[in-house]
């Protein structure tokens, strides 16, 4: 993989070597590696399915304990014994192991590529600061104790801090500088007020609702019911937003992370994720809310997979430390002692079910991906120092399973060892989703149906994948890897009035404009390859969004492309790597971004960077704009799109 890597970011844009082409991944996915004077022709195959599980295993104190051997362990999957295929060992890295990176060549002027650098071996950290499901006065607390972690943290731990509020955001990317963390983590960039969060600041007690009012004013009771039924719509509403962004983000962070080599610690500061909706038993006429259950609890369990997938372990921890009901706050404005003397019962049910189900969604995207979950505690440089600890001494298992059949069941996972009185942390199980299915929410061609609000995260009914994988400004998905050329087509002076053929400028976008040539070379390996005719055939698109900088969508441009060709003719077309341009335009004034994306319609995954437009005015197209040159790749016919208003 690191060869091609090399060839991916070479000096010249067609720089490609095409060892092999996969046809399907699962857990996991194992290639046989030739040399360059090995191969000579792409082979088009199936690949095993490996389940790779990462163990965590600690003592009675929960320290790691290391010097295990591959005899000492005994994996079963739905009490099948499992041959393990490979078996390895893993510590926390030194310093001088942390700062082993791939040899990367300087990528030159205008070509850009979403591949991220990692350390060759052990764990890396994520810390994502989850201030959509967190109130504003636990997130002040959470970075005081972030910054006491970051003072103690050990030399070589390599760690990347995220923010999630509507959307995610990369705060600051992996290092292993702690003043460059220290800046990061005292900054007040991430505390902030969710807009969907029923107590965004925390500490203010339970507050008198509308129809408390209203009840305790002696109002008739079919108008304090329906009042008491707006309010749980409202809420509920708000929850099933902080539902969907929280599981985009989760998805978003699996397909970021899915390039960068062994485990992945996301440690997870959250206050609040409720997955499950129960209708509110305080009103007479309760909203139906089991489809919306299922909906969540479906995408739960694909984003679950996601993670595992992509080898990433969630660590949660609950910022709001030991809690109790804020019934009895004094700054509570709450009447217990109105028209509804049950009220404070129903308080007290309410706040000790709605924390229950907070916590054990928690346990439940841990125990998913192998994890563990941390709540009723106020120390949370403690927690996070256990989470980061645990989750970078651990034993790499992997397996063959018996069972072929990819039927989307779930296979339970349970591992022993020789030696008594130890701990093992691992995920239990996983689902045997066919690998070649698409997430079943999500359209065959999710960018040609993106709302106008694509850009505005508020909006609930958006396609997940592509408005997590467009997003301006959001971590590049790295499930396919790619290299892109951007140039302007003619010097800075040379505009026109019109955009480039087949864009879709927002309406309220005019001209003069300046147009970009993008040049695309991907990665065979990541694309999805079919054979069942004869030929070979594949289905992707390669998508462009150009935002302001404050990430309005002022134009868009879609290609999809479709592959049926015989092997002969694959050879002689991609063997060198997939090939295409499109030419985009945007606003002559001003600053733009281009989020640039190839998107597997057969998977469902995506490869994208983001260009702004000063990174790129002032170079000059030297090459002419390749176009495909072979018919074993000609767009596909897809219906128009509206422009975005």
């Amino acid at each position: 993989m690191l060869r091609f890597f090399k060839c991916l970011l070479g000096p010249g844009i067609t720089s490609f070597v095409f060892v092999t082409l996969a046809t399907a991944q699962s857990q996991q996915t194992t290639q046989n590696t030739q040399s360059p004077s090995q191969t000579t022709v792409p082979t088009l195959r199936s690949s095993a399915q490996l389940v790779v599980v990462d163990v965590v295993v600690t003592d009675k104190d929960r320290k790691p304990v290391h010097g295990l051997k591959q005899s000492d362990f005994t994996l079963n999957e739905d009490n099948v014994p499992q041959t393990l295929k490979n078996f390895e060992e893993h510590s926390a890295l030194t310093l001088a192991e942390a700062m082993k990176f791939p040899e990367l060549p300087k990528l030159p002027h205008g070509v850009f590529t979403n591949y991220t650098p990692a350390s060759v071996n052990g764990a890396v950290d994520i810390l994502l600061i989850d201030s959509l499901n967190t109130p504003l006065i636990d997130q002040l607390y959470l970075r005081q104790q972030l910054l006491a972690y970051i003072n103690s943290i050990p030399p070589g731990s390599r760690i990347a801090i995220f923010g999630l509020t509507s959307h995610l955001s990369v705060l600051q990317g992996f290092t292993s500088d702690p003043a460059v963390l220290k800046a990061v983590a005292a900054s007040t960039r991430f505390a902030r007020n969710s807009p969907v969060l029923k107590d965004s600041t925390g500490g203010s007690g339970l507050q008198n609702s509308l129809s408390d009012d209203a009840e305790d004013a002696g109002l008739q009771a079919d108008t304090v019911a329906n009042m008491r039924l707006f309010d749980a719509e409202v809420e509920s509403f708000q929850t099933q937003l902080r539902i969907k962004f929280t599981l985009d983000a989760m998805s978003q962070l699996a397909r970021y992370l899915a390039a960068i080599p062994g485990r992945k610690n996301l440690i997870w500061f959250s206050g609040a994720f409720p997955i499950t909706i129960f209708p509110d038993p305080s009103i007479t006429i309760p909203f139906a809310a089991s489809a919306v259950q299922a909906e969540f609890q479906d995408q739960f369990r694909y984003t679950v997979n996601q993670l595992a997938r992509a080898q990433v372990a969630v660590y949660p921890i609950d910022p709001r430390g030991l809690s109790t009901s804020s019934a009895f706050d004094a700054a509570s404005t709450r009447n217990y002692a109105g028209g509804n003397p049950s009220r404070l019962t129903q308080d007290l049910n309410k706040f000790s079910n709605d924390t229950a189900m907070d916590h054990s969604t928690m346990s439940q995207m841990a125990e998913g991906t192998g994890g563990r979950a941390f709540y009723n505690t106020n120390d949370l440089t403690k927690a996070v120092t256990d989470a980061a600890e645990e989750g970078s001494n651990f034993y790499s298992l992997a397996y063959t399973s018996t069972n072929p059949n990819r039927n989307g069941e779930f296979r339970k996972i349970k591992i022993q060892l020789a030696r008594q009185g130890l701990n093992l942390t691992y995920r239990r199980g996983y689902y045997a989703d066919n690998p070649d299915k698409a997430n079943p929410s999500i359209n065959k061609s999710p960018s040609k149906q993106v709302p106008d609000s694509a850009v505005t995260a508020a909006a609930p009914s958006v396609q997940q994948s592509i408005r997590s994988a467009m997003m301006r400004g959001s971590p590049t998905p790295s499930e396919i890897l790619i290299k892109v050329g951007v140039f302007p087509t003619g010097p800075v002076t040379h505009t026109q009035d019109q955009p480039a053929p087949g864009n879709i400028p927002n309406e309220k976008t005019h001209g003069p404009y300046r147009s970009y040539s993008v040049s695309y070379a991907i990665s065979p390996n990541d694309i999805t390859l079919r054979k069942p005719d004869g030929k070979i055939h594949a289905n992707f698109e390669l998508v462009i969004f150009v935002y302001k900088p404050d990430g309005t969508l002022v134009n868009r441009l879609s290609t999809p492309l479709h592959i049926a060709s015989t092997m002969d003719q694959i050879v002689k077309s991609v063997a060198q790597g997939i090939h295409y341009s499109q030419e985009v335009s945007a606003p002559a004034k001003g600053e733009y971004f281009l989020r640039i994306a190839v998107h597997d319609l057969e998977r469902d995954r995506f490869g994208a960077v983001e260009v702004a437009t000063s990174e790129v005015n002032n170079l000059t197209l030297l090459t002419a704009t390749p176009t495909p040159s072979s018919p074993a790749m000609t767009p596909a016919n897809a219906p128009s799109t509206p422009a975005p208003k």
